[in-house]
């Protein structure tokens, strides 16, 4: 598997490449490979895949998870579009409270999210899958989210806010 490594612009956040080979038949990725690990540097044990599926313009998120339920992401699109929202919460970090907007549409692409990032995402089409894996397990004694709707961080989703599906909880 070929890979391109992208850096973001928060501490840690990459944006990875991964190879599609199509022919005639369609088209095939190598979704995860340990290789995926080795070029971020990291030796992370990846212990849950998550899937979500969406209705255009639903928002998920900001989302984390804290202390010793801390989570990093391995985020990917396989079907439809997205606009994968990042808020960088490490109160070490040289862009702390930094945000970024990342978009994902390729099966091919995936989005690595270390710790202490607030993680959120809005689709874009209808059925949209997101799939992604987590190195620690889920507390909800340990949930923790930022409503970007009701916060100072102006964030710009590109959507009108009267389209947007949110639950009560986000």
């Amino acid at each position: 598997m070929k890979l391109e490594l992208h850096k973001l612009k928060l501490d840690d956040v990459f944006l990875i490449k991964t190879s599609l080979f199509v022919d005639k038949r369609g088209s095939f990725i190598e979704s995860f490979s340990e290789k995926i690990n080795q070029s971020l540097g990291v030796n992370i044990k990846w212990i849950q895949d998550n899937e979500s599926v969406s209705k255009k313009y639903v928002f998920r998120g900001l989302h984390f998870q804290k202390d010793e339920y801390a989570q990093s992401k391995l985020v990917r699109v396989s079907n439809g579009k997205i606009i994968d929202i990042l808020l960088d919460l490490r109160k070490n970090s040289s862009t702390f409270m930094n945000f970024i907007k990342v978009n994902l549409n390729h099966r091919n692409l995936l989005l690595y999210v270390p710790k202490g990032i607030a993680h959120g995402f809005i689709s874009l089409d209808d059925n949209t899958i997101v799939n992604y894996k987590c190195d620690n397990s889920y507390n909800p004694d340990y949930e923790s989210g930022v409503n970007p709707f009701k916060s100072n961080l102006k964030i710009n989703l590109g959507v009108d806010k009267k389209k947007i599906i949110v639950s009560k909880k986000d």
